[in-house]
């Protein structure tokens, strides 16, 4: 499938645009970066892994996540959606335009959050790596849920499953014991970002880092390829 960059970067510049103006959605900019202060202030660094792990698992849902669904779902609101699939843009340059946008947001507002709550990874490639896959894995299932939602309020409503399942899943390991089948939840990438989180700085191997990396790639792989089909039928279904 051929990727023309002019036409996705033409997109991801109209996505800029309407992003900008749109207030209510430029405010969750701002949200892991009041989150990584206000753990950092309440002392929440001493306890790392799992606050600053908090910040990551939420900010992913709540601004990735969230923000790709709501950029998805505004095309369908306006039916414009399938116009651009009248255009000679593909398939791939309208996901690639549209998932830009997010992609870089996410990143800059992660690599600061990071900053200012001062964690350091055990491995600063391994946990690079970690954010990429993850920006990449929510921007695939805010796009599934985009795609299920006519409305901005309908995207709204759509990531409260995601925010369930993804963000409360490092939680059911306090459950295992009692019901096993939790064990499940281990696998789930931000059940793996906190194991990631947790290697100590001395005393690693390589396989503890490409455990959870490898495990999160899958995941993306996954999610991305059922985006991409899901877009294609849906369209032909509307």
């Amino acid at each position: 499938m051929s990727i023309s960059l002019k036409r996705a970067g033409a997109i991801f510049v109209k996505d800029y645009k309407e992003f900008s103006r749109n207030y209510a959605l430029s405010i969750m900019l701002i949200f892991p970066i009041i989150l990584a202060l206000l753990l950092r202030a309440a002392g929440a660094g001493s306890s790392l892994p799992g606050s600053f792990a908090t910040v990551l698992n939420l900010s992913f849902v709540l601004l990735t996540c969230f923000a790709q669904a709501c950029l998805i779902a505004e095309e369908k609101e306006r039916n414009t959606l399938r116009s651009l699939m009248m255009t000679p843009a593909t398939t791939m340059d309208v996901l690639i335009g549209k998932s830009t946008l997010v992609f870089v947001m996410s990143a800059v507002v992660l690599a600061i959050a990071t900053y200012l709550f001062g964690y350091e990874p055990a491995s600063i490639w391994a946990f690079v790596a970690a954010i990429i896959f993850s920006i990449i894995l929510y921007t695939a299932v805010g796009t599934i849920c985009g795609l299920f939602s006519k409305t901005l309020l309908d995207a709204s409503l759509s990531i409260i499953p995601v925010t369930i399942v993804f963000s409360g899943a490092p939680w059911g390991a306090f459950l295992v014991d009692d019901y096993p089948i939790f064990k499940v939840l281990d696998y789930v990438p931000s059940s793996q970002l906190v194991h990631l989180l947790g290697i100590s700085h001395t005393g690693f191997t390589t396989g503890d880092l490409l455990k959870p990396l490898l495990i999160t790639l899958v995941w993306t792989v996954v999610l991305t390829i059922v985006s991409v089909v899901l877009y294609q039928r849906r369209l032909k279904d509307e």
